[in-house]
């Protein structure tokens, strides 16, 4: 399962308006290769679901994680602040062993 913050709620759902997007539209959040430590995460609007994929609700948020991203995922909280060293959404991963400084990229 995936935690979304009450921030991140808020700034999925002004995203969501600001682009248009349709109500069935969820968050599909994976990890892919790359990034300085080894992987890297993606986050984006997903319309479509399917049957290898799990969706979660957190919040009234619906998240969708392949079955492969998963595996590295499970208890992470997904947070989104807008301080001095940055903006934008962020991974709080308990399986991540390592991250790099922009928290983009982890390896486990």
């Amino acid at each position: 399962m995936i935690i979304v913050s009450d921030k991140a709620k808020e700034r999925i759902l002004e995203l969501k308006q600001e682009e248009g997007r349709q109500e069935n539209e969820n968050i599909r959040v994976s990890v892919k290769g790359g990034g300085c430590s080894g992987l890297m995460y993606d986050l984006g609007f997903d319309g479509d679901a399917s049957e290898s994929d799990h969706v979660f609700e957190d919040k009234g948020v619906k998240i969708i994680v392949d079955r492969k991203s998963l595996l590295y995922l499970a208890g992470t909280t997904l947070e989104f602040t807008d301080g001095l060293n940055g903006k934008g959404f962020q991974f709080v991963n308990p399986n991540a062993s390592r991250t790099c400084g922009c928290g983009e990229s982890f390896s486990i």
